[in-house]
């Protein structure tokens, strides 16, 4: 089989052979951008957050979690290609596959990153053509959500929850804040980096400047999945903010999803 010679977004190089035959996916949004690609007999193991499609998470291989991988059980599939990601995988588990396997592995901090990923998948993959038609339809779509959103008056201040006990919400250096922007919400933490932890008197503090019309609070599905009885707790302290419980697959997850994204956009925040 021909080996050909790929940089993958963290410059690494990585020989994989062409079409790749057993494929072995650390991260959902790029499973479900697999199954997407129409690569189902070529992907052999999954984890068991791979929720999406439903069928793969019935009938494929579990190799343990994001992060906490089952490196013998994946040594058993013996994959000619492996899909990590730098932020959802633990980097120690990726370098010890990178000994005995190809292992391509993403950096997403950005919608051109997200699409960027696609169309080398599809290359990588022996799919170009449908990936290059998916990043082309991503686009498209989110093109005429900016159209949309730059209509607006001036955006509402948002903070993106993603975790309770400790409270930690989404910073400015994350694809979620990409996200945000896309769906014309100005982060109210994006100074901040990464997912930092913040008090509710913090959150307070932060909002006090800004109108009641304009605050908004969202309390994301993943990874910590917040429930109605949640949302009693932030307006103790936000009583007049607009506090909503958010499918967090929409702000997070960078492989085919994001062709769902913009819409339900618009629905959420109409």
């Amino acid at each position: 089989m021909e080996v050909r010679t790929y940089i993958d977004q963290l410059q690494n190089t990585v020989h994989i052979p062409y079409p790749p035959q057993r494929i072995v996916s650390l991260v959902p949004s790029q499973t479900e951008l697999l199954y997407h690609l129409g690569l189902d007999a070529e992907v052999v193991g999954i984890t068991k957050f791979c929720i999406h499609p439903e069928q793969w998470f019935r009938h494929k291989t579990r190799i343990g979690g994001t992060r906490q991988l089952h490196i013998e059980q994946i040594k058993a599939l013996q994959p000619d290609l492996v899909i990590a990601n730098k932020e959802e995988n633990a980097q120690e588990q990726v370098r010890a596959l990178m000994a005995d396997f190809p292992v391509w592995t993403s950096d997403i901090r950005s919608l051109p990153d997200a699409l960027s990923m696609i169309r080398e998948i599809g290359v990588i993959t022996g799919r170009a053509e449908q990936a290059l038609q998916l990043s082309a339809d991503i686009s498209r779509e989110f093109s005429l959500l900016n159209e949309s959103v730059a209509r607006s008056t001036r955006p509402p201040q948002a903070a993106y929850f993603i975790w309770r006990d400790p409270w930690m919400v989404a910073g400015g250096d994350t694809f979620i804040h990409t996200m945000l922007e896309a769906a014309g919400l100005q982060n109210i933490f994006s100074g901040m980096q990464r997912y930092p932890s913040i008090s509710l008197s913090r959150l307070a503090e932060a909002f006090a400047a800004v109108p009641p019309a304009s605050q908004f609070v969202l309390l994301s599905s993943e990874p910590y999945p917040f429930k109605e009885k949640h949302i009693g707790e932030i307006r103790a302290c936000l009583p007049e903010a607009r506090v909503l419980l958010v499918d967090g697959e929409m702000f997070s997850w960078y492989g085919s999803r994001l062709l769902e994204a913009p819409g339900y956009f618009r629905q959420l925040f109409s």
